[in-house]
């Protein structure tokens, strides 16, 4: 039988490449738009998936447009991608954050509760979650110790999730996922600033490369891959949390420097900004994708310099 499934934030990365893999598994697949906003769609335009998914406007700040777009769909999953969700920005907008990445997920979970208690939930958590952690790998069972307002958010969201699970008895689950990154980031995350400035430096029409701390360390991982554990998590008789990542961590430094010796670009480029530290930030954190792998079979063997490799081609040959 077709399965319909429900994408909010189908507009980013995630929600573009999640479309992809679910069409490929014959879903029917909607997804929800701001109503107050218009949104670049053009990650599922370079997808091409714009006329194989359908759009529809939807407040998810509002509890009866939701119920009533759920009453129309009857979607059998629904994965929660929708939110405010860079880390510097959070600093800069915290009540927005923090109230739209919070009042969402409530929202949601409620009109599932009042709709239909069979509609299987996906929530998009996030490592941002644990701050700065005492003891690597992070694992589920790990302390969540948030340092920014978008980690207070997503903790937030993840808690409200199980709470639901717990209290209601829905099938809600919760993807822990580490930094992932592809073609389709914005340009206002890490790894697409560096390719794109580094290629605008080695084409001559960009002098520098301004960063800020480039001494902290993260877990990353490729998008594309990423997107099949979320959809795995939905096909487990029993609804779990799980951790999706690569389970070791790089410098940002490093990346920097695979990419400028990729492209033969002088270090003497790169200019440390200290108008681009944050008030409070991770020092390291990577993750253990056991859990995934034991009981979702979900396999992920790709070093990020791997990653690195294909994005800079993405990018050539696209530009």
């Amino acid at each position: 039988m077709l399965k319909t499934a429900i994408i909010t934030g189908i507009t980013g990365q995630d929600g573009a490449y999640l479309s992809q893999f679910l069409l490929g598994k014959n879903y029917r697949v909607i997804g929800l738009l701001r109503k107050d906003a218009e949104e670049s769609q053009f990650g599922l335009k370079y997808l091409n998936l714009i006329d194989k998914v359908g759009l529809k406007k939807c407040d998810l700040l509002n509890l009866r447009n939701i119920e009533r777009i759920l009453e129309e769909i009857k979607p059998d999953e629904i994965y929660n991608l929708a939110a405010q969700s860079s880390v510097g920005v959070s600093f800069e907008k915290p009540l927005e954050t923090i109230n739209f990445n919070i009042l969402s997920v409530v929202n949601l979970l409620e009109a599932i509760k009042k709709v239909n208690k069979k509609i299987k939930f996906y929530q998009a958590s996030s490592s941002d979650m644990f701050g700065n952690i005492d003891k690597l790998p992070v694992t589920e069972k790990s302390i969540i110790h948030p340092t920014s307002p978008y980690g207070i958010s997503k903790a937030s969201g993840h808690w409200i999730a199980v709470n639901y699970r717990e209290s209601y008895g829905l099938f809600a689950c919760c993807g822990i996922l580490f930094n992932h990154e592809s073609y389709l980031r914005t340009p206002n995350f890490f790894v697409k600033k560096i390719i794109r400035e580094s290629l605008e430096i080695k084409n001559g029409s960009k002098k520098e490369l301004r960063v800020g701390n480039i001494d902290l360390r993260r877990d990353f991982g490729y998008a594309p891959d990423y997107v099949k554990a979320m959809w795995l998590m939905l096909q487990q008789n029993a609804p779990k949390d799980y951790l999706v990542c690569s389970g070791r961590s790089i410098s940002l430094r490093e990346i920097i420097y695979y990419v400028f010796n990729k492209l033969k670009i002088n270090k003497n480029k790169i200019v440390i900004d200290k108008s681009f530290f944050r008030p409070n930030d991770i020092k390291n954190i990577y993750g253990s994708n056991k859990k995934a792998k034991d009981e979702l079979k979900w396999r992920y063997n790709k070093t990020f310099f791997d990653v690195l490799d294909i994005l800079i081609k993405e990018e050539l040959d696209n530009s």
